[in-house]
């Protein structure tokens, strides 16, 4: 009897674990985190007092931004358990580890739990975490911007490109500075070709389904070649803003981000083979890992320009 019900509250936990997907939020709780210092430097010029901020500032800010992509996971996961039950039958709703009502509660606990924190940071990054919330609302319940052609790249690449890094620098400075705008818009436009990726997985599913992708629609090749410009282009704006002056010259390597970005066109047009652990394609993980790499590197230099130059 105890081993029962040992056994049914270990699938449940492993249920709740799979309906976040933890590897997804390490990169708004590691990313949010490194724009926060980065701001918090650039806007005190130096670290004087930096410690008690990360305590007591950062880390609940960052922990807000890290529960709103758990709760947006938990919701897609819903709204999309048909589609997992063809392309994703072992995630915890297909599988019945989890019902769709407890999965449901769980999505509305972490938004509150979210937006409860965010009012305690400030106003500013309050109001950008209340737009992220619509945006992943409303990606998955109607109006369902997901099911959009082209809409649905825009609706996942605004709230964890663009909003996602204002939101960061917002906890103590102004998301209307250069580098937040700069740095927000070259993740935005990755984005925008990078979350494509995700979409390979899901194509049969999703076609099934009625959700209509650039992949399902166009196949997987000649999308490929439609959002190569968004997966390194981006990147050639830190030299054409160093150029005019807007960003030191410290920024440019990088530009040097492009060559990930040739990567993940590569691997999107000639590679498919899916990780187990990842539940998705090599091109994905590298885009996040690229995502990841630019607002990381980003968070150091603009510290670097500030303590050393």
């Amino acid at each position: 009897m105890v081993k029962a019900v040992g056994d049914k509250i270990s699938k449940k936990f492993l249920g709740y674990i799979g309906l976040i997907r933890p590897f997804t939020l390490l990169a708004p709780l590691i990313v949010s985190t490194c724009i926060m210092v980065a701001s918090y430097v650039v806007n005190n010029n130096g670290f004087t007092g930096i410690w008690s901020s990360i305590w007591y500032i950062v880390l609940p800010a960052s922990l807000s931004l890290t529960l709103l992509n758990a709760a947006s996971n938990a919701l897609n996961q819903i709204t999309d358990i048909e589609s997992d039950r063809i392309s994703k039958p072992y995630r915890p709703l297909p599988k019945g580890l989890l019902t769709v009502f407890q999965a449901f509660i769980a999505s509305i606990i972490f938004y509150i739990t979210s937006i409860i924190i965010a009012w305690f940071i400030n106003i500013k990054f309050f109001s950008l975490v209340l737009l992220i919330v619509f945006f992943t609302i409303t990606y998955s319940l109607p109006p369902r911007f997901k099911k959009m052609l082209f809409l649905n790249q825009i609706w996942v690449a605004i709230p964890r490109g663009f909003l996602g890094i204002l939101a960061g620098w917002s906890v103590f400075g102004s998301p209307i500075q250069p580098i937040p705008l700069i740095g927000a818009t070259i993740s935005f436009f990755f984005m925008i070709g990078g979350c494509v990726t995700k979409d390979i997985t899901d194509s049969y599913a999703d076609s099934i389904t009625g959700t209509k992708t650039l992949i399902n629609t166009y196949g997987l090749e000649k999308t490929s070649f439609m959002v190569f410009p968004f997966l390194f282009t981006p990147f050639l704006i830190i030299p054409i803003t160093i150029d005019v002056g807007i960003l030191n010259t410290i920024f440019w390597p990088l530009t040097l981000l492009v060559i990930p970005g040739f990567f993940i066109f590569y691997l999107m047009f000639r590679n498919q083979n899916i990780s187990s652990r990842l539940e998705n394609t090599l091109a994905w993980s590298l885009m996040y890992i690229t995502y990841f790499l630019f607002a990381f590197s980003f968070s150091i230099l603009s510290i670097i320009q500030v303590v050393i130059l």
